[in-house]
C-alpha cells in the first residue's frame, strides 16, 4: 500500500439467511493517517463505522469513526476488519489480533464460515433514565445501565421491540449515547434493536458490541451460555454468542461487498469503489 494509494473495502458484518448485516468500510493501513483525515474519511464513507488499521506490536492497531466521532469499541468494524485481513494480508492464518486505544487486545478467530470476535463483557446494572419512556414510544419492563456507554431497555415481547418507533430527537437529547432495546426472541434465545442518535446513528443495523452487554444479561435470565441472537434493524444480523465470564464470544459471518482506493488530496477525501 502506498500513500498514493490507499485502499477501502465495505463488507457486511454479521449477515444471515435474509439478513444483509452491517456495512463498514475498511481501511488498511502500513502507516497511520491524521486523526482529522480519518474522521473525513468515515464523513465520505457515511456508514456506521469505518475502520483503520495498521502493524503494531504483535498485531495491529485498530480505531473506529462513525461519521461524526472516534468511538472507543465497535464489534461489526472489527469482524469486517478482520474478514479484510484473512482475505487479502495473510489468507492462512487463522487467528487476528488487534490492540485498541481503549478496549484492550481484541482476537478474531476463524471458525469455518464464522469469525468470532472476543471481546471484554460489560454486564450492564440496574437504574433508570428519566426521559427513555417517553423517547421510545413504549414502556419497557426494566431499564439497566452500561457503565460509560449507555443504556439496555428490556421488553417482555419480540413485537413490542420490533414496533418502536422512537423520536431520534428525544434520544438524543438522553445523556446516555447508545440505547438498546431487546427482548425474548421467537425463533431465537433474543432480539434487539440499537439507537445511538448521538454518535450520528440513528439506528444502527447490527451492533457486536452492544452484546458485551446483551449475552451476560441473556446468559443469566436464560441459564445457558451459547446464545442465538438477531438484530431486528430493517437491513438484520445474525449473531451466535457465548458467555465466558469477564469475556464473551460474538461470532458472525462476514460478505467484502467493494473494493477500491481513496483518493486523499485535498480536504475532503473521496472513495472510488467496485464490486468485490
Amino acid at each position: 500500500m502506498s500513500e498514493q494509494d490507499p485502499k477501502i473495502y465495505v463488507v457486511d458484518a454479521f449477515v444471515g439467511e435474509g439478513l444483509t448485516g452491517n456495512p463498514a468500510a475498511v481501511c488498511p493501513r502500513d502507516d497511520w493517517l491524521a486523526e482529522d483525515v480519518m474522521q473525513a474519511v468515515a464523513r465520505e464513507m457515511g456508514l456506521a463505522e469505518t475502520a483503520f488499521f495498521a502493524p503494531r506490536y504483535d498485531g495491529y492497531l485498530l480505531r473506529w469513526f462513525t461519521p461524526t466521532v472516534e468511538v472507543d469499541l465497535c464489534g461489526h468494524a472489527t469482524l469486517a476488519s478482520a474478514a479484510i485481513y484473512f482475505a487479502y494480508l495473510d489468507p492462512g492464518a487463522s487467528t487476528i489480533r488487534f490492540h485498541t486505544l481503549k478496549a484492550g487486545t481484541l482476537t478474531v478467530t476463524r471458525k469455518d464460515d464464522l469469525l468470532e470476535l472476543d471481546f471484554p463483557a460489560r454486564p450492564a446494572t440496574h437504574n433508570s433514565l428519566d426521559g427513555l419512556s417517553a423517547a421510545l414510544g413504549a414502556e419497557p419492563a426494566e431499564v439497566l445501565r452500561i457503565p460509560g456507554a449507555g443504556c439496555m431497555a428490556v421488553f417482555d415481547s419480540e413485537d413490542a421491540v420490533r414496533g418502536l418507533a422512537p423520536d431520534m430527537a428525544a434520544l438524543e437529547a438522553l445523556e446516555d449515547w447508545m440505547i438498546i432495546a431487546t427482548a425474548p426472541g421467537k425463533h431465537v434465545d433474543f432480539i434487539s434493536r440499537m439507537f445511538a442518535p448521538r454518535a450520528g446513528i440513528p439506528e444502527d443495523p447490527v451492533t457486536g458490541s452492544a452484546h458485551t452487554t446483551l449475552v451476560p444479561y441473556w446468559s443469566k435470565r436464560l441459564g445457558k451460555t451459547d446464545l442465538h441472537a438477531i438484530q431486528a434493524s430493517t437491513r438484520g444480523g445474525e449473531l451466535f454468542c457465548t458467555d465466558r465470564g469477564d469475556r464473551v464470544a460474538i461470532a458472525g459471518r462476514a460478505a467484502i461487498r467493494s473494493a477500491g482506493t481513496l483518493d486523499l488530496a485535498g480536504a475532503s477525501p473521496r472513495a472510488e469503489l467496485a464490486d468485490a
